[in-house]
C-alpha cells in the first residue's frame, strides 16, 4: 500500500488516496503506523477519498486510532495532497469532514502548494454542542464558558470552552514553556467535564497580535500544532479581553495566522503544508 508522510508545523500525518486504494481496519492502521519506533510515525492517519458532496473527503484517525472530526493542519495537507498529485487541479476547493465541509484557498508555487487558507467554519459555544458538561451552579457569559473551573490533580486552572469542529479548553499561563504539560494535559484531555475527550491548549498571549501556545490533543499526546486549536485559542483569547481578532498564533512547530470575522463569524486559518517522502508499507486492503 502506498502512502505519503505530510507535515503542517510538524503536526504529521500518513496519508493514504483512497481514490485508489481501500484500507481495511483503518483504525488499527492508524494505531500500528503512527507508532514511531515500530511503524511509519506520525500524529495519526487521514484517508484522502472520493465524496458526493464535495471535492474529496478527509477521514482522520488519531493516534490512538480514535476518531477525529478536523484537523486544520491536517486538511492544509488534504489540499495540497489533492493538488500535487493530480486528484484535483483546482486551487480554491471544497473538503468534506465529519464537521462538516471545509472550503480551501491554495497558493501555487513551482507548481506546487506551498500554503493554504481555510474557512474553519464557526465557532461553537454551546455547552451541549461542544460538548461540557457544566455545573449548575456555573453561570454562562453571554451563552459562552469562560472561565470554567477545573482541575488536574494538583493542578487548578480557568478555561475558556469552545469547538472548532472539536471540542477545545483554553488555559492562559504566563509561562507555557515550565508548563507541566505533560502532567496536566492527559489528565484535562479525559476530565469527566468532557464526555467526548477534549484537545486542551495552554496559551501565553504576549501582545494583542502574537501568542505563543502548547497543545496536548485528544487521542494524540502533545503535538508540535494543531491547527483547530490555534483557532480555538485565538477566539478564546479574543473573548477573554487578551488579543485582537487577526493574530498570529505561534506553536513549537510554526506560526500559523489566524483571523476571526466577527461579522460572519468565521474563523480563517492560514499555513503551510509539507510533503516529506513517499513510501509503501504492507497491509491488507479490504475485500
Amino acid at each position: 500500500m502506498k502512502f505519503t508522510k505530510m507535515h503542517g508545523l510538524g503536526n504529521d500525518y500518513i496519508y493514504v488516496d483512497c481514490f485508489h486504494e481501500t484500507i481495511e481496519d483503518p483504525a488499527g492502521f492508524a494505531r500500528k503506523m503512527s507508532d514511531r519506533h515500530f511503524g511509519i510515525g506520525g500524529d495519526g492517519v487521514i484517508l484522502v477519498c472520493p465524496s458526493e458532496k464535495a471535492d474529496v473527503r478527509m477521514d482522520m484517525y488519531n493516534a490512538d486510532g480514535s476518531r477525529g472530526e478536523m484537523c486544520g493542519n491536517g486538511i492544509r495537507c488534504v489540499g495540497k495532497y489533492a493538488y500535487d498529485s493530480g486528484i484535483t487541479d483546482k486551487t480554491e476547493i471544497d473538503v468534506e469532514t465529519l464537521a462538516g465541509i471545509k472550503h480551501l484557498s491554495m497558493e501555487v508555487e513551482n507548481g506546487k502548494v506551498k500554503t493554504v487558507t481555510v474557512n474553519m467554519g464557526e465557532p461553537e459555544f454551546d455547552p451541549a454542542r461542544i460538548p461540557v458538561e457544566i455545573p449548575r451552579d456555573f453561570k454562562l457569559t453571554e451563552g459562552k464558558v469562560i472561565g470554567l473551573p477545573l482541575d488536574a490533580g494538583d493542578i487548578y486552572r480557568k478555561g475558556t470552552c469552545v469547538s472548532m469542529g472539536n471540542p477545545h479548553v483554553v488555559f492562559f499561563e504566563e509561562d507555557i514553556d515550565h508548563f507541566p504539560l505533560e502532567v496536566a494535559g492527559p489528565i484535562y484531555e479525559s476530565h469527566p467535564a468532557f464526555p467526548q475527550r477534549v484537545n486542551a491548549e495552554f496559551a501565553e498571549v504576549e501582545n494583542s497580535t502574537h501568542i505563543r501556545m502548547r497543545v496536548y490533543e485528544r487521542g494524540s499526546g502533545e503535538t508540535l500544532a494543531c491547527g483547530t486549536g490555534a483557532c480555538a485559542v485565538l477566539v478564546a483569547s479574543v473573548l477573554n479581553g487578551l488579543a485582537a481578532p487577526e493574530a498570529d498564533v505561534q506553536l513549537r512547530g510554526g506560526i500559523l495566522h489566524i483571523r476571526w470575522d466577527r461579522e460572519e463569524n468565521v474563523v480563517y486559518m492560514t499555513g503551510p503544508a509539507e510533503t516529506v517522502y513517499e513510501g509503501e508499507v504492507e497491509w491488507p486492503s479490504a475485500k
